[in-house]
């Protein structure tokens, strides 16, 4: 079996929302056996979770809910949705290249 990692790339401030989202689902309630009922899926999410952790320095700062709110209005306006999540269209550029890999 080919265990050649697989990269994924995220701006910052999606990699910023994500960290922030999984933490609630996976460490602050039962939500993830409720969202992701294969156990075999959690393997890929706790790595994702893990490399986003070492990866940003956000998640120790002081400030950490105002930054995750600036980045998750910033994500919502490239969207061009709103807070429920009605995007009209996808985020535009390109990812800005960081890299999530572990």
């Amino acid at each position: 079996m080919d265990e050649e990692p697989v990269v994924i790339k995220l701006t910052h401030d999606q990699a910023f929302v994500l960290s922030d989202w999984l933490h609630e689902v996976m460490m602050k309630s039962d939500k993830l056996d409720a969202i992701v009922p294969d156990r075999a899926v959690w393997s890929g999410i706790y790595a994702v979770s893990g490399t986003l952790e070492k990866s940003l320095v956000e998640i120790f700062m002081p400030d950490y809910a105002g930054r995750l709110e600036q980045a998750r209005q910033r994500l919502l306006d490239a969207m061009g949705g709103d807070e429920e999540g009605e995007a009209t269209q996808g985020v535009s550029g390109e990812p800005s290249g960081d890299d999530i890999s572990g």
